[in-house]
């Protein structure tokens, strides 16, 4: 498939009058017509400006409905979006507007100050771009035709394994995404979601507020993560589909209003990210609520993996088959197939999947094997029903004393220990046995245990090479916008505190 049609357009043809987003904080709804006659007037006034097919435009704001806008303003002009990280410092987004060379950025109200702070580029708030959207003149007659494979908008990787990269995202793989999401969750015109992740990570976009566009749903939008916003949505039924990552979870089950809310009216709970630990999954079911983990990446769209609500209980910790547009492979270091039940690196494949990496030929080289697969740097295995369960990643997996360890493992035992809320675990030096873990352990509110009963109950759960010789505890770890742990940081603090 080389086109799409329009969707934006499409949409607004097929039900003008239905709710696409609604501001919880503002009270502001767009019906599918008014986004679309937005967003026709935001690119002609993007063009107006002079900026030309190919070139990129900056965007720096919280959640909102004229995030989604733009981005179907710039598919209108054949410009790029590049959505920037508000919580980074200028001097971590002054090379990445340099290395993407944007035209323009656009800035909303909460983060002036921040965009005003950046030199090079100019900037245009959100409220004297919806002035000049209103005058500006709307191309007439028939809609074009997206191509699939078209550059539609950039999304910056973290940067945890050094530079961060540009991941190309493409209507292609925005049409594969819905496919894959729709086939997992059943989303139709009549669902509401709720978008609060963070915009510059796919999943703020595509989990799931692009696809329940597409659908013809309501995505209901608050500008950042509030618990007490998030339960009160829940407890009035505003929500039938939910989308968090296990730090998310985390905070409504520690909400005191948990034990309390009626869950019910939300259908489908979908987790990405990072693995949920067995202790909140059945945190939840004890409330009738059954998470059904996935994992996908940036470079997938994301969605490869999604597991099924009648599986989901008995295969605690797996994530699924792959959804009907996704290729998934698993190889040993020699790029051969494993065996069932053995750990290898999963590879994937299909229209979901990133073209590359914008302008980085040497990075979309080295993330691709032979055949077109994509390399995610994960380690996985499959078991005898065909559900897959994600092992580590390549790059966090240490050997002691000869042993592979995966941290992972290692973390899904101390999780199950009464008094852990979260677990990170690294592999630090260690001049015996070359490397050894290093745990640091964030305890349950009002929690009182001891390193030793900790290190105790890994002994008893795991082999003796896996047990973590540290260990520290902590009143937080440091998390990116969407909530991961980010170990390379901690990484960091843990090397200065053994200094």
């Amino acid at each position: 498939m080389r086109s799409i049609p329009d969707i934006c357009r499409r949409r607004a043809d097929l039900s003008p009058d239905a709710v696409a987003f609604e501001e919880i904080a503002t009270g502001r709804s767009l019906t599918f017509a008014e986004m679309e006659a937005n967003a026709s007037g935001g690119a002609a006034l993007l063009l107006s400006r002079g900026l030309a097919e190919g070139d990129r435009v900056a965007v720096l704001c919280h959640n909102g409905a004229t995030f989604f806008e733009l981005l179907f303003a710039c598919a209108k002009a054949k410009l790029i979006l590049v959505p920037l990280n508000w919580r980074q410092t200028p001097a971590e987004l002054a090379p990445i507007l340099a290395d993407c060379a944007a035209k323009l950025l656009l800035a909303d109200e909460a983060n002036a100050a921040l965009a005003g702070s950046l030199s090079g580029v100019p900037v245009l708030s959100f409220a004297d771009y919806e002035a000049e959207r209103a005058g500006a003149l709307r191309p007439s007659g028939p809609a074009e035709a997206w191509e699939t494979d078209r550059v539609w908008y950039l999304l910056y990787t973290s940067g945890t394994t050094g530079k961060p990269k540009a991941v190309i995202q493409t209507p292609g793989m925005a049409l594969a995404n819905y496919v894959n999401i729709q086939q997992a969750t059943g989303l139709g015109a009549g669902d509401d979601t709720l978008n609060f992740l963070p915009l510059f990570h796919t999943a703020g976009i595509n989990l799931h507020a692009l696809p329940v566009f597409i659908a013809g749903g309501t995505s209901r939008i608050i500008p950042k993560f509030e618990p007490d916003v998030v339960i009160d949505l829940i407890a009035r039924g505003r929500l039938s589909l939910f989308f968090g990552v296990p730090a998310i979870y985390q905070a409504i089950s520690l909400h005191p209003a948990f034990a309390t809310t009626d869950f019910s009216r939300v259908r489908h709970w979908g987790c990405g990210g990072a693995p949920m630990p067995e202790a909140m999954l059945r945190a939840f079911l004890d409330r009738g609520v059954t998470v059904c983990n996935g994992m996908g990446m940036t470079e997938t769209g994301p969605t490869v993996f999604l597991m099924d609500p009648a599986h989901a209980v008995e295969k605690i910790g797996s994530v699924g088959k792959p959804q009907v547009l996704a290729e998934v492979r698993l190889v040993d270091v020699d790029g051969e197939d494993v065996a069932e039940g053995e750990r290898g690196e999963l590879l994937f494949r299909g229209p979901g999947i990133t073209p590359g990496y914008f302008n980085n030929p040497e990075a979309t080289g080295k993330a691709f094997a032979p055949g077109g697969w994509l390399r995610s740097g994960d380690v996985g295995r499959r078991d005898a029903d065909g559900c897959y369960f994600i092992v580590d990643r390549i790059k966090d997996m240490f050997i002691s004393g000869g042993e592979n360890v995966y941290p992972a493992e290692v973390e899904i035992v101390l999780h199950a220990h009464p008094a852990v809320l979260e677990a990170a675990v690294l592999g630090v030096p260690d001049t015996t046995w070359g490397e050894v873990g290093h745990a640091v352990i964030l305890l349950r509110p009002g929690a009182a245990t001891s390193v030793e009963d900790i290190r105790k109950h890994a002994r008893a759960n795991l082999a003796g090479y896996k047990v973590p010789k540290h260990i520290t505890l902590v009143e937080d770890f440091p998390r990116t916008a969407a909530g991961k742990i980010q170990k390379h940081v901690l990484r960091n603090i843990v090397a200065e505190g053994s200094r």
